[in-house]
């Protein structure tokens, strides 16, 4: 027997049919292996940075089986993914599943051909790979588990730091800081609609967009926009006067051919910033379809920096191009390796057949593919040419001197294609074009109307998700394969929140981020971090050596550790504006950093407990109840507001953590709905970190949970069954009844048919 072993259940299914049954294939659905959540236990420092690895949980039973199959094997081939994490995956499962001689393969595609081909080629695990992403995985916990080790201390309790989410957040955290520091200044736009008296029309003139448009006469109404933007309004009124009363005519004419060629074919990193901007897809998102069309052997592997396209697919595309749309559209082209470390052997992100231009199971794969086909097959066409042509206008001679009676030029511009060539296969990247009219020089225009609109200059742009990919790879921060997973740590850990397509950072981003920069910067430095991924990449390539790469970094970053460990809380923010006064003693106020963002508190705390929104609003604080703590009794309970809304406590806390359960304040979050599972308590609303759920009051002997508000009814499927406990049917347009509890079949109709 034949044992091929894989990642993906769906990629098992799809190679599973290549192999006509000659081969028995496996999947270990990702890593199978991790460092235990202990860190003491996980790796060996003073021996050396050993890591010592165990079972992931839930994975024992994928174990047990690929242990079973391979001792019945004669050979065994490992054809997990082909970067450093596939290559890593393969080791994990060799020492697992005890075997001795694996023989490793892969594809960057998954047809029959390619598949095909790689096992006719297997080779031994390369050691280097694995070291490599052995090293970054043992880096990264280790600075993870220091750094949030001392933000616990010094900020708050559960957040945390990372070797490459940290620096990410820094980036966002820069440009926040510009922005807050941004002076606006005011300015004026002026617009003259002027006519072009002759009446020349060009046969092929374009209208929209508030550019050309054609009038009675054939005539062209052109808005031309003043070249200079005063920001006195005492020159705007002088040009309004002057561009009123004098006789406009054509200053000058150039036309410039400009050629436009194509963009290489994607890479990981293009490929999210180009889904984001095109699709609105967020980089997880795209990394996640990207794996469902190579699993389906549509795409090749989606985790690339190199721009190389095989022989067979230029191949492919030339004779695609001349067919569809002739040879003069026709060029082939290689491009440069974008990164030094860029690994050769692997392709550009592409389609394996070039047939269709739409391929996929859902609407989401067929517009990501669709983008994937148009960049590949534009990347080897001819270039775009474009005639752009400027206008110049003015009431004065283009000699005459400024006087005061002079204003400034005006201008409008457009632009033709020639020759479309890329923009045949990527009409999406084609610009707006606006057609001018033919004029010449000297030609009389006549003024139709002059207008104003003041503006203000903006501050720089926040990031986008695919803007911060792009600044990130620019300056060499993480690599392919991890600029989904930065994008969503610093988000799910409640540092940056997506505002339509912005990330802006919240209270606790910029607290967690200016702690990190006074105290660590070298260690977060842009230059620090590239260098250390540089040093990973030697690592891949055999050129540095595992252990003295980890020694060099970490222990001067312990030692730098240890010497802030007596470093003051920095959850206080500074003094308050002096016009915020404690509403209940009336003394001065300091900025805190809380579990919802920024607040005053009074000097005094704990003291005094007067306390304010960042805005300036009275919060309420403790209310005391009359009663004293059980547990310590010197304490009075009161109420306070807490995360999962109000609950009665100790006032002692932290030294006492009595915390009482009030029947009131669990009536007021109650929904009134029984639990279904204990049947003692009732169903109550509470805020979490990813939102609002609701879960039984009697947790946390009950700790039955769900997303949705409970009704009361009991689902459909648990009608006939009964083994579901959910509390709720949601409606849809496409799925009558489905259940809220994700357990039940019911959760998702179609397992039960329908």
């Amino acid at each position: 027997m034949k044992l091929l072993i894989v990642e993906s259940p769906a990629k098992a299914k799809t190679i599973s049919k290549y192999l006509d049954g000659k081969f028995t294939v496996k999947a270990s659905v990702g890593h199978i292996r991790d460092l235990p959540k202990n860190n003491k236990k996980a790796i060996d420092i003073e021996g050396g940075f050993i890591p010592h690895y165990e079972i992931s949980k839930g994975k024992e039973k994928v174990v047990a089986e690929i242990k079973k199959l391979a001792a019945k094997a004669d050979e065994i081939y490992l054809a997990t993914d082909p970067d450093r994490e596939g290559e890593a995956i393969a080791w994990h499962i060799a020492q697992a599943a005890g075997i001795k001689k694996p023989q490793r393969v892969v594809f960057h595609e998954i047809t029959k051909d390619a598949v095909l081909e790689a096992i006719q080629h297997p080779r031994d695990i390369d050691d280097n790979l694995k070291q490599a992403q052995e090293a970054r995985r043992v880096l990264d916990r280790l600075v993870g588990y220091d750094l949030s080790g001392i933000i616990w201390k010094k900020v708050r309790y559960g957040l945390s730091a990372g070797r490459v989410q940290s620096p990410a957040l820094r980036i966002i955290m820069e440009r926040e800081r510009e922005i807050r520091a941004f002076i606006s200044h005011k300015f004026w736009i002026i617009t003259a609609d002027l006519e072009n008296s002759l009446g020349r029309k060009s046969a092929n003139s374009a209208s929209g967009g508030g550019g050309v448009s054609d009038t009675s006469g054939g005539k062209f109404k052109l808005p031309f926009i003043c070249t200079e933007e005063p920001t006195d309004f005492k020159e705007v009124e002088k040009i309004l006067v002057l561009g009123k009363k004098g006789a406009w005519k054509v200053l000058d004419i150039k036309e410039t051919e400009v050629k436009r060629s194509p963009r290489p074919p994607f890479i990981t990193s293009t490929l999210q910033q180009a889904a984001s901007s095109r699709l609105g897809f967020a980089p997880s998102k795209t990394m996640g379809i990207a794996q469902k069309l190579y699993e389906d052997g549509l795409i090749t592997y989606m985790r690339t920096d190199s721009t190389t396209l095989s022989k067979v697919a230029v191949g492919q595309i030339a004779g695609l191009v001349e067919n569809k749309f002739g040879k003069n559209y026709l060029q082939i082209r290689t491009f440069a390796r974008k990164s030094k470390n860029a690994q050769e052997a692997h392709e550009a992100i592409r389609p394996t057949h070039f047939a269709h231009e739409m391929a996929g199971s859902n609407e989401e794969q067929k517009k990501l593919y669709r983008l994937i086909w148009r960049r590949t097959v534009a990347s080897q066409m001819a270039d775009a040419n474009t005639l752009r042509t400027k206008i110049l206008a003015n009431i004065n001679d283009s000699e005459k001197v400024a006087t005061d009676d002079s204003i400034p030029d005006f201008s409008v511009n457009g632009s033709r294609i020639l020759f479309d060539g890329w923009y045949a296969a990527d009409p999406a990247a084609r610009q707006e074009d606006v057609e001018l009219p033919k004029m010449t020089t000297g030609d009389a225009l006549s003024l139709i109307e002059i207008k104003t609109e003041e503006k203000s200059t903006e501050p720089p742009g926040r990031y986008s998700e695919a803007g911060l990919v792009k600044e990130l790879e620019k300056r060499g921060i993480g690599r392919p394969s991890t600029y989904a997973s930065i994008i969503k740590t610093i988000v799910d850990r409640g540092y940056v929140e997506k505002q339509n397509k912005a990330l802006v950072p919240t209270d606790t981003g910029d607290v967690v981020s200016s702690f990190l920069e006074a105290n660590f910067m070298d260690y977060i430095s842009d230059s620090f971090t590239a260098e250390m991924e540089d040093k990973l990449d030697d690592i891949a390539q055999g050129k540095a050596e595992y252990k003295k790469t980890l020694k060099d970094y970490y222990t001067p970053l312990a030692k730098e550790v240890r010497a802030k460990e007596k470093l003051a809380k920095a959850t206080d923010l500074g003094k308050a504006p002096s016009e915020f006064k404690c509403p209940l003693c009336g003394g001065p106020m300091i900025i805190k950093l809380g579990r919802s963002g920024k607040f005053m508190s009074c000097e005094k705390f704990p003291e005094c407990t007067g306390a304010r929104t960042n805005e300036g609003k009275e919060l309420e604080g403790p209310k005391e109840t009359g009663e004293k703590c059980p547990t310590c009794e010197k304490g009075m309970l009161v109420e306070r507001d807490g995360k999962f809304g109000r609950f009665i406590a100790c006032n002692n806390y932290p030294k006492c953590k009595f915390i009482k359960k009030d029947a009131e304040l669990e009536r007021q979050n109650s929904t009134g709905v029984a639990c279904p599972i204990c049947k003692k308590g009732f169903m109550m609303e509470r805020k979490g970190r990813f939102g609002p759920f609701f879960s039984c009051s009697n947790y946390p002997d009950c700790k039955y949970i769900i997303k949705t508000r409970p009704t009361g009814e009991i689902c459909s499927y648990a009608r006939e069954t009964g083994p579901c406990p959910a509390l709720m049917m949601l409606g849809t347009k496409t799925i009558p009844e489905r259940c809220s509890d994700k357990f039940c079949p019911n959760h998702n109709p179609h397992k039960l048919g329908k």
